[in-house]
């Protein structure tokens, strides 16, 4: 469960003494101190932490920090707006109490997500995690929608420590036995530590790319899965340095190749059924689940500058690579931009739901979820039709055929991912003006920092930001 209701100078009713209890059932644990966590515009998870004792006090007052993370790069350099970037202000990180958990792979320490609120108790238009709970909320009032979601996370384990070259930890193929066998210890104890923090884990395996792999955990609100998706990578950070293990979760870890992936999952629930399921429509759909999804489609080259919002992101975004880089949808088709997941007879209502597949994780998982529902709600309001199915490899069509179809390429640059967004009237209302113009700020910072790099150079300079 989240926590829907914004923070309170002086705590929500209830919530001071309830971090008071937890405080002291943590330091009964020996956790020494807590983890305040969110993930900034570039996409990079900033923290602070205070001692567990403080913790009652951070749920009344919160714990400052400047509002200039808004616009920090990922290489911790800064750009501005006209109104974020300077050293002027503070905010206050208030702690989801909600959220909170003991870091089983981090022993002495507790984790809990922070939304961020100014000193004059109001919301703070650049957290995400805020706008994201607006979204979700507005959904349910003014349409009786909820929504569920999970993030795939993929990652490069590479011989520690983490700086300079990446080199695979494991030599085994793709999918294969001898690659789980190499890394059983490690994620056999990232495992352990994802029961114990109540993470409930789908699957784990083996990818694609040389040291890469995959965990998938259970759906969840948005928020929470948002939260998770950050939780589950400081889990994964976390193991893998105490088995002497470097970990990158950059869109690119080298110049060429597969790259790491952060597919989001998600469907549209209207008084607990699925609208993806049991209907009338394509694959079972109903006519409110189809124009979200067109939404979506629709949607998703100014989308492409919020889910994949790194130069090193177009490394990946490449065609015939399953990272879904055309306006297509299919059924289980794995080089759809939105791949229609129907799932397994039997458990259909349950389980189908669309997978956005250009989404990575340099990306905000707040801020990308806010911007798919944003951009789904507005095909739904506006009954946008669901296109033509493709199946295969839209790669495959020629020009003139592409066209007659409605099949677009995605942005190929980040640059021109941002000029798609800045024209976007509907995702940029989604995220409010002081943080659609950071996202704009930051993505052409980021343009300007690599300008003139090579491919292999460009991958090197994010390898070890996420």
């Amino acid at each position: 469960m989240t926590t829907l209701a914004d923070p309170v100078p002086g705590g929500r009713p209830g919530d001071v003494e309830r971090a008071a209890a937890l405080a002291g059932e943590l330091t009964g644990r020996g956790v020494h101190g807590v983890v305040l966590a969110y993930v900034d515009t570039a996409g990079v998870a900033r923290v602070k932490t205070v001692p567990t004792a403080r913790l009652a006090s951070a749920a009344a007052w919160g714990v400052g920090m400047s509002p200039v993370f808004d616009t920090f790069l990922a290489d911790d350099s800064i750009v501005s707006t006209d109104v974020l970037g300077s050293p002027d202000g503070d905010l206050r990180l208030y702690p989801d109490l909600d959220r909170l958990v003991a870091l089983v792979g981090q022993p002495g320490w507790a984790w809990a997500p922070v939304d961020r609120i100014t000193q004059e108790g109001e919301p703070h238009p650049g957290c995400g995690r805020t706008v994201l709970r607006r979204i979700v909320a507005e959904a349910s009032r003014r349409h009786g929608l909820a929504f569920r979601a999970g993030i795939e996370i993929e990652w490069s384990m590479g011989q520690g420590p983490p700086g300079g070259d990446f080199v695979p930890a494991t030599t085994g193929p793709a999918y294969s036995a001898a690659r789980q066998v190499e890394m059983s210890d490690c994620t056999a104890d990232l495992l352990a530590a994802l029961a114990a923090q109540d993470v409930e884990v789908e699957q784990l395996h083996p990818e694609y790319a040389a040291g890469q792999f995959e965990i998938s955990v259970s759906a969840l609100d948005p928020v929470a899965a948002a939260d998770r998706s950050v939780l589950v990578r400081q889990t994964v950070r976390a193991v893998a340095a105490r088995h002497g293990l470097a970990v990158s979760f950059a869109p690119a870890v080298v110049g060429e190749g597969v790259g790491n992936g952060g597919h989001i999952h998600l469907s549209a629930w209207r008084d607990g059924i699925n609208l993806h399921s049991g209907s009338t429509g394509r694959y079972g759909m109903t006519a409110e689940a189809e124009s979200f999804a067109a939404g979506i489609l629709a949607r998703l080259p100014a989308l492409t500058a919020v889910t994949a919002p790194s130069p090193a992101s177009y490394l990946r975004l490449r065609p015939s690579r399953w990272a879904g880089v055309f306006t297509v949808w299919g059924r289980e088709t794995r080089e759809a931009a939105v791949r229609v997941v129907t799932g397994t007879a039997g458990v259909r209502d349950q389980a189908a739901n669309l997978e956005v597949k250009p989404v990575d994780l340099a990306a905000n998982p707040y801020l990308a979820l806010a911007c798919l529902i944003a951009a789904g709600l507005d095909g739904l309001t506006s009954l946008v039709p669901l296109p033509e199915e493709i199946t295969g490899d839209p790669a495959r069509l020629d020009a003139e055929e592409a066209a007659a179809r409605g099949v677009r390429r995605l942005p190929a640059s980040l640059g021109a991912a941002v000029e798609e967004f800045r024209e976007d009237t509907v995702l940029r209302a989604a995220l409010g003006p002081v943080l659609a113009d950071a996202v704009t700020a930051v993505r052409l910072g980021e343009i300007a920092v690599v300008a003139g790099l090579d491919d292999e150079r460009v991958a090197a300079a994010y390898r070890w930001k996420y």
